[in-house]
């Protein structure tokens, strides 16, 4: 009975913080049929809603993305008034003597351009008022959804597929003729900081956890792939576990409904072709791959080689982070560069081998942060793209045949650039919201993986690896915010770190440590005193190297009297002291070594070059 209760306390006092936890959910079911020769496409939506939530909710929200590509909208203008408007989705002209950058949804014309309109919207089957206001659709309830209840909506959309511009859309540089991704009424996430209703004006998507069942009538010539499970594959006329092999059809029948159902996922997203190829690659641990691209020579051994080294990084993900949830994962061509999506991934096809693996395991390392943890991205880039970054950048360096000891060292470079550049905004800042399209880049991808990276150099190598494995593990589903990794990294380690979590992704603060001075201490023969500073605004704990003329080495640990711990040594064949803590009031910090000065060769700040410091030339002192 004693047993029974120390592990109820345990239990309860490791997901304290999810005691009062809930998500919303929803099941849809989608009809569509999309016509190829005007790329307009009609379908019919049935949506079970359920509020989990304590409120009554008397307006819901849905997203209409595909509003945004035309001239004039919200994510146009922003295109013109942006200082680095991104390159794929802009035109350069000439202005007289100038080079204009010109927004190329400015030009769509009305065949071109992107829609999502939508009628007969009724809940349980009465009339609900609702109001498009671009890309957001606004819905007066006929009832409210009380908590704990459940309501079904229904609706008719009417869409056209835009000239493709950014990500979603028809007919793109590489001729890969649909690109559907968030192309449906995709209701709006509610949670415990209330509607998600964001504009569509540039990245980043936010979704409520659900079902999708999805049939899609098309042209019988097309072949597509995207998120889900193919529910008749006998009946669609391609043999699609199977490359390209396709079934004689009738002549009569001039279209095929394929019929997709995607269990627990907050996306769903399909791409089509007339030109596709299709190859099915079983994996050991259970996950099945598809990859579909275009039957063009100049790729196709590209991505035959691509598709072993695809295994290989989907089984180290699955070892580092977590096993990987559903049993099939789709790699398509489609898109321009490349974006994540639930159970696939849009990219492009052509350009080098490198690119392409490297475009892959980006991707597809979203499955775990976006598709399953699935952090609010809009909000919280950082925890997408830097997260993603990071496993990226070690799987790419486990499959590489020649290795490099610091795969991160390009995403330091990044961030110290930006840092000292007077150009950075905190991670706190909106995806939408930063000034310029350079500085969300680096702090999304760049910053955000070294709030990993970092980690490995305040708690320990083995603490950040178990820390990621837990954080995956107790939050797969749950939609984590900053702070669920921040307390998974605290209970795995013992170490405080609510300084760490604020300093580096709610304010501008910098790491910046120097070596101040390196003098004979006062007995002049035996011992030497070293001086360091505080110079940035950010603490941290501190590792120091010694190198002497004899060849010997030493290292000194200063821990920081704010994280309460002190972590094991990194370098254990290279003998460690642990120092007096050294606390934030203080900008300075002394000590005294054994050894006179005459003897010592180098001192360096952070070896391990993982800690941030934005001005590392003061972190060494070296006798010429």
């Amino acid at each position: 009975m004693k047993k029974i209760i120390v592990i109820l306390l345990l239990s309860s006092i490791s997901f304290a913080q999810q005691s009062n936890y809930w998500q919303q959910k929803v099941a849809y079911k989608m009809v569509v049929a999309m016509d190829v020769k005007t790329y307009q496409y009609t379908g019919k939506q049935e949506l079970i809603y359920t509020n989990n939530s304590q409120d009554t909710l008397k307006r819901v929200f849905y997203h209409l993305y595909n509003n945004a590509f035309q001239p004039g909208s919200e994510m146009d203008i922003r295109l013109q008034n942006i200082k680095d408007p991104d390159g794929r989705m802009v035109t350069k002209v000439k202005v007289g003597d100038k080079e204009v950058k010109e927004s190329r949804i400015s030009k769509l014309s009305p065949s071109e351009i992107g829609f999502l309109h939508i009628s007969n919207l009724e809940q349980d089957g009465k009339i609900a008022v609702f109001k498009e206001v671009e890309t957001i659709l606004e819905v007066t309830l006929a009832k409210p959804i009380l908590p704990g209840k459940s309501t079904t909506l229904t609706l008719d959309f009417t869409g056209q597929v835009p000239l493709q511009i950014r990500r979603s859309g028809r007919n793109n540089k590489e001729g890969v003729e649909l690109s559907m991704s968030q192309w449906y009424p995709k209701i709006a996430e509610f949670d415990f900081e209330g509607w998600h209703a964001d504009p569509y004006i540039s990245r980043e998507f936010h979704g409520v956890w659900g079902s999708f069942d999805v049939t899609i009538t098309i042209d019988k010539n097309y072949l597509l792939g995207g998120s889900g499970y193919l529910q008749n594959p006998n009946n669609i006329g391609f043999n699609y576990q199977e490359k390209g092999i396709e079934v004689k059809i009738p002549d009569i029948q001039k279209t095929l409904s394929w019929h997709f159902i995607a269990p627990n996922v907050h996306d769903f997203t399909w791409a089509a072709d007339k030109n596709y190829l299709h190859d099915v690659v079983k994996t050991t641990f259970g996950t099945t791959l598809h990859f579909i691209y275009k039957n063009n020579p100049k790729i196709i051994e590209n991505w035959g080689k691509a598709a072993p080294q695809t295994v290989k990084l989907m089984e180290y993900y699955n070892q580092i982070v977590g096993k990987y949830p559903y049993n099939q994962y789709s790699i398509i061509q489609g898109g321009d560069g490349g974006m994540e999506y639930a159970m696939c991934t849009l990219i492009l096809g052509e350009g080098t081998y490198e690119g392409l693996v490297g475009v892959i395991a980006h991707e597809m390392g979203h499955s775990w942060f976006q598709h399953v943890l699935a952090t609010n991205e809009s909000k919280h880039p950082w925890m997408d793209e830097g997260f993603t970054s990071f496993i990226e950048d070690l799987g790419t360096n486990e499959i590489a045949t020649k290795k490099v000891d610091n795969p991160f060292d390009g995403a330091y470079k990044s961030y110290v650039n930006l840092a000292n550049s007077g150009k950075e905004q905190p991670l706190s800042t909106h995806a939408d919201r930063y000034d310029e399209n350079r500085s969300y880049s680096i702090a999304s991808y760049s910053k955000g993986e070294l709030f990993l990276t970092q980690l490995e150099y305040i708690i320990g190598k083995e603490n950040l690896m178990k820390t990621i494995k837990k954080y995956f593990s107790d939050f797969k589903f749950k939609h984590p915010t900053p702070n669920d990794i921040k307390r998974t990294a605290e209970r795995v380690s013992g170490a405080n770190l609510d300084w760490y979590l604020t300093d580096w992704t709610l304010t501008l603060n910098t790491i910046d440590y120097g070596i101040k001075n390196v003098e004979s201490a006062t007995d002049g023969i035996s011992k030497t005193g070293i001086s360091l500073e505080r110079i940035g605004r950010m603490p941290m704990p501190i590792d120091l190297l010694v190198e002497y003329t004899d060849g010997t080495k030493e290292s000194f640990y200063i821990p920081l009297r704010l994280m309460s711990f002190e972590k094991q040594n990194p370098t254990p064949e290279i003998n460690r002291t642990t120092l007096q803590d050294w606390t934030w009031g203080n900008p300075n910090y002394f000590f005294e070594i054994n050894k006179p000065k005459s003897s010592i060769k180098k001192i360096t700040i952070d070896p391990s070059k993982l800690m941030a410091d934005v001005k590392p030339e003061n972190n060494s002192f070296e006798v010429k």
